[in-house]
């Protein structure tokens, strides 16, 4: 990954970007493929597109990843001058505790903790982990007024985390699931766009997956598109804590993982395929008998039907503060979505054989 890349990476992964406050994420993800797109633009919620008209005839193909988080949000205000909170999406509670978080408000940040009570004071080995509607933050005030003053109910929150450089070409940080999809949506556009693909190619980055698809059922419903690729993190099952294998084996830095079964339409999973080999990309597949759980499951059932395909980038640690990917694979998917769009723009349908 050179140097623009990875910037443009670092940058998604450093701006806060909960389920219901997109904007600013959505804010740095414009700002790079305006660059190279031929028009951008956003719907009334924050869903933003960028579209290639091509130079011929070809379908219109859309490369699409959601560019919310998961994260927190101030439900209540206590009389001592804590926070209650809440999860946006699927926040996970036994992660919270013990962490510095951001609470992002209409006048800034303003920093906190979220308590917990020394291990002096616990029966240790007899802790349950409490619900996050019972855990709270603190903020250093002294009474209600005094937190008041510096939040409001609905502020969204977020883990303080910075992205970690690992060994081997590997990276650590909150919310990968799923910058590192609206990362590849980007880069696999301007592959396409360089190559002069005779498709229309647009990139979407997508808000409000995780609490519910919402953004991918509006973004579907208004680009119509021929076929769509949604690109998010899938659970690397390589690491010491992953006994349970749901859909098969997936490891880090052995490429993309390709979804077959449910809402992945046969006819984008072997263009898939046969991209790949023809470019010698390394892919993996992973088994959908139900659904993916991602916004190709929004996106496959939009008017009447769309062929939609889901990729997966692998991903250690999901839902925490810490998870971890490969450069490598990030670079894999894009350079798939570049090679797919090659390979689809020859196609008049992609309905199936009957």
């Amino acid at each position: 990954m050179d140097d623009d890349r990875r910037r443009f990476l670092d940058d998604l992964l450093t701006t806060p970007s909960p389920s219901g406050y997109e904007t600013a994420g959505q804010r740095v993800w414009l700002d790079y493929v305006e660059a190279f797109a031929d028009g951008v633009r956003v719907d009334d919620y924050g869903n933003a597109v960028a579209v290639h008209e091509g130079s011929g005839d070809g379908p219109d193909i859309a490369l699409a990843g959601h560019a919310d988080e998961i994260g927190l949000i101030v439900r209540d205000v206590t009389d001592e001058g804590f926070l209650r909170i809440g999860p946006i999406g699927g926040a996970d509670r036994t992660v919270t505790k013990g962490q510095g978080v951001t609470i992002h408000t209409d006048d800034g940040p303003v920093s906190g903790v979220v308590g917990q009570r020394a291990i002096h004071l616990r029966d240790v080995g007899e802790e349950e982990y409490d619900d996050l509607d019972e855990q709270f933050v603190d903020v250093g005030a002294e009474s209600d007024a005094g937190a008041r003053d510096l939040v409001e109910v609905g502020d969204p929150v977020t883990v303080e985390t910075r992205v970690r450089e690992l060994a081997s070409g590997r990276l650590a940080a909150r919310g990968m699931d799923n910058r590192v999809g609206t990362w590849a949506a980007a880069e696999g556009f301007r592959r396409a766009v360089e190559s002069e693909t005779e498709a229309t190619v647009y990139a979407v980055s997508t808000v409000q997956e995780e609490v519910g698809l919402r953004g991918a059922e509006m973004v579907a419903f208004d680009l119509d598109p021929d076929a769509v690729v949604a690109v998010d993190v899938t659970h690397a099952t390589d690491s010491p804590d992953f006994a349970l294998r749901p859909s098969g084996p997936v490891e880090l830095g052995a490429g993309p993982a390709l979804k077959r079964g449910s809402s992945n339409h046969p006819v984008l999973v072997d263009l898939a395929r046969a991209a790949a080999s023809e470019a010698d990309i390394e892919v993996q597949l992973e088994a959908a008998g139900v659904r993916t759980g991602t916004d190709t499951d929004a996106f496959y059932t939009a008017r009447g039907g769309t062929p939609s395909l889901s990729v997966g980038v692998p991903n250690r640690y999901m839902h925490t503060p810490v998870e971890v990917v490969d450069t490598g694979d990030l670079v894999a998917v894009a350079d798939l979505l570049g090679a797919f769009v090659d390979r689809a723009a020859e196609r008049t349908s992609f309905g199936v054989d009957v």
